[in-house]
Parts: C-alpha cells; structure tokens; sequence
C-alpha cells in the first residue's frame, strides 16, 4: 500500500466513524423535536406541501460543526444552508431530516442522510431511522451493515415478487408520475411511496424494496442511500456532481441486481 493510499484509507476510515457517530447524535436531537412536534413553527418552501422546521435547521447546524470541528477543510453541502467548498477532496452531503412532512405530520418515515463524497464519488453513506433504531452504514470497500449486520442483496429478487419505491415531488408533472406508476405496474410490479427518498434507498439496501426510482431529487438527499446500495451488492444511475450540478437535481434510481434492467426501462435510463 502506498502512503496515499494509506492516507485515503485512513482519513475514510475517520470520517466513517465520525459519520456514524454524528449520525447518532444528530438522530437524537432530531427525535427529541419529533416527539414534541405540535411546539414547531413549520414554514413551507416552494409550495405546502414542501415544509421545513427550526429541526431541520438546528440538526443541520449540528452536523455542520461537527464537520467543521474536526474536518475543516472538507467541503459541505447541506438541504437548508447550502454549500461551502472545500479543498481535502472530501465533501459531506446532508440532509437533517429526510422526510419532513411525515416528520412534521406525526409519522414515522423520517431519516438523517449523511454522504461523503471523494473525488465524486460517494464513499460514505449513512443514514439513521431514529424511530425505529435503526443505523444504515456504509463505506467504500467496506459493505454495507444495518445495526452491525452485514447487508447483502438476494438477486432473485425483481419487480415482480418483490416490492419497488417511487418518489414524486411538484418539480415533475403530475401526468409524468401517472405513467411512471402506469409502466411500472403494467410490467408487474407494485409499489410504495413512504415520503423520504434516503430512507426507501436504505431500503433497497437492506433488501426491504428491490429498488428505487425518483425522476428528480437532490444529492443530499440519495447519495448516502446509493452508498449502501452499492456496498450490499447493487446499482445505482450515477448522480452528476460536477461543478453546480451537485446543487441541482437529477434522476435518481437504485437497484437490486434483478431488478436493473426492468427499472431502467421503466425509468428511460
């Protein structure tokens, strides 16, 4: 091993154990607002149905310092604050709360997404389901572990005897969503959608749903989710993050090896 080699191997060695324990704690602060919910001042965004609380704001100012405290040169991109660019090649994509309508609404399907990228591509992937306990890790080489248990995707799986996740948002026309949902069920699949894009790809990680698929979504919000489906032996449709494209969205789709080429068609990718 050479000693860059070695150097990258261990500067994402520390920045996956720092992941996972800001992960933790940022699901902490996150739950404890989540249970005294009806005290929130939600706020909407491009429309009422795209929301946003001070817990979002507050776990993302969080995570941020940590970061900061630690990694000052890394770069960060968060959901509420934007980007700041870095210069160790390392750049944290985040989204506090991933599911901010089912979190504001009292349910459950809620998660925090933490990324980090190197050199474009998403090393680190770990997101937190405080609700359930539940702590998706994963790292570059590494494999992918739900709670410390090793995830490994079964490849008998299709759309067909398994379940597939959709995503639907105002950015993408109504009549866009009914033929995706229309392609997807004519090819005999079925679906769910839970309202948190990171956590059905934690999903698909964890073989609950054999894939993915959103026509437009933003990095902070799938690029965690793509590092686990990769580490438990999936795909996934790479996500643009050259220059602002990082900023922008994009097609997102994930995918168990037997379902990749059914959700390709169906997604025109």
């Amino acid at each position: 091993m050479t000693s860059q080699t070695s150097g990258q191997t261990s500067g994402l060695d520390a920045r996956f154990a720092l992941a996972q324990a800001i992960a933790r704690d940022a699901g902490a602060v996150a739950l404890d607002y989540f249970n005294r919910r009806e005290t929130l001042v939600i706020e909407t965004k491009r429309d009422p149905q795209d929301v946003v609380s001070i817990a979002d704001r507050e776990v993302e100012t969080l995570i941020r310092a940590s970061v900061a405290e630690t990694h000052p040169n890394d770069g960060f991109l968060g959901e509420e604050y934007g980007l700041v660019d870095g210069s160790s090649g390392y750049t944290w994509v985040v989204d506090p709360i991933d599911g901010t309508s089912p979190f504001v609404n009292g349910m459950p399907n809620w998660c925090v997404s933490i990324a980090v990228l190197h050199k474009g591509e998403p090393v680190i992937g770990v997101i937190h389901a405080p609700c359930q306990d539940e702590l998706y890790s994963a790292a570059s080489g590494k494999g992918a572990t739900l709670n410390g248990k090793l995830l490994t995707l079964d490849p008998s799986r299709t759309i067909r005897n398994a379940v597939t996740g959709i995503g639907a948002n105002n950015y993408v026309t109504p009549a866009f969503v009914a033929r995706m949902v229309e392609s997807l069920l004519e090819a005999g699949g079925n679906f769910i959608r839970n309202g948190s894009g990171a956590l059905m790809l934690a999903y698909v990680a964890a073989g609950r749903l054999v894939g993915y698929y959103e026509p437009y979504m933003h990095a902070w919000d799938c690029l965690a989710g793509y590092c686990l489906v990769k580490e438990a032996g999936g795909w996934y449709h790479p996500f643009p993050v050259d220059g602002d494209r990082l900023t922008k969205g994009a097609p997102v789709l994930a995918a168990a090896p037997g379902a990749r080429d059914d959700l390709m068609k169906i997604a025109g990718l």
